[in-house]
């Protein structure tokens, strides 16, 4: 059930009329592959392709002005080899508390406008000591914390294989040393406590955030190929005994930007 009061017509309405400012915005009738950068991931950007077109979200109906630091509030167009990519280079966090609704609206507007895959991404700590910060882990599956859920009204939506083999698979044919892991979303802001990263240990989790889980159900909804990719910035709370800071999130995302703008790059020309 969402946090809000908006119903499942109205979300359809809204994505649908933010798809058509979209086409008329960005002069492209039809998008492939849409990815949702995540804190510490705009630096990739540039590597993805020819951006044909750049917009702020804040033109399309439905969308809000980037509330955190290191996001940018723009959507980019890009020709990537014969794909048009739909590049949402911020997102809409649930703690916030603009609604479950905002935080999805990026992803039904992308399927809106024909996406049929969308690649999220995410900046987060790691449970595994072996995990350094720059590190991309490939999610498998996640643990939603957040207490609610983007669908509306009885609508039962099977989130098995959310992640998609094939698209894990394929990453894996591009980089073989990448790890897959489980991602728990917290609601946030604050950082979790060394105890709740000891409980998330406890149900299988390996990376934690504030983000990505709703999106991800959201996509499997409207019908999209799933694939998460998290940016691992920081070891969570209580493993190296420093303590969290975004400053240091969105740095791992600035000294990682080549590698992660390459494995972007690589994987969307195959989806």
């Amino acid at each position: 059930m969402t946090t809000d009061s908006t119903t499942a017509a109205d979300t359809a309405v809204l994505a649908q009329q933010a798809a058509a400012g979209l086409a008329e915005l960005t002069g492209v009738e039809k998008h492939d592959v849409a990815l949702v950068l995540g804190s510490g991931w705009l630096p990739a950007v540039d590597a993805l392709g020819e951006a044909t077109a750049e917009i702020a979200t804040t033109d399309l109906p439905g969308f809000h002005a980037a509330g955190v630091a290191g996001h940018s509030g723009r959507i980019r167009s890009i020709r990537s080899g014969d794909r048009h990519l739909l590049v949402f280079l911020s997102r809409t966090h649930f703690y916030e508390g603009k609604g479950v609704a905002a935080v999805v609206h990026p992803v039904r507007t992308a399927a809106a406008a024909g996406c049929r895959a969308i690649v999220l991404t995410n900046g987060c700590g790691g449970l595994k000591e072996t995990w350094q910060p720059g590190q991309p882990v490939l999610i498998s599956d996640h643990i939603n914390l957040t207490a609610t859920s983007p669908i509306a009204g009885a609508n039962f939506v099977d989130l098995t294989d959310l992640y998609s083999p094939r698209l894990r698979a394929m990453c894996k044919e591009v980089d073989p040393t990448l790890d897959e892991g489980v991602y728990v979303q917290f609601p946030g802001p604050h950082y979790e406590t060394p105890a709740e990263i000891g409980m998330v240990r406890a149900i299988g989790g390996h990376l934690v955030g504030m983000s990505t889980t709703l999106e991800a159900i959201a996509a499997r909804e409207a019908g999209l190929e799933v694939l998460g990719i998290s940016l691992v910035t920081n070891l969570a709370a209580g493993i190296s005994g420093e303590p969290l800071n975004h400053e240091e999130v969105l740095e791992a995302g600035r000294a990682a930007a080549s590698r992660m703008g390459a494995l972007l790059g690589q994987i969307v020309r195959r989806i």
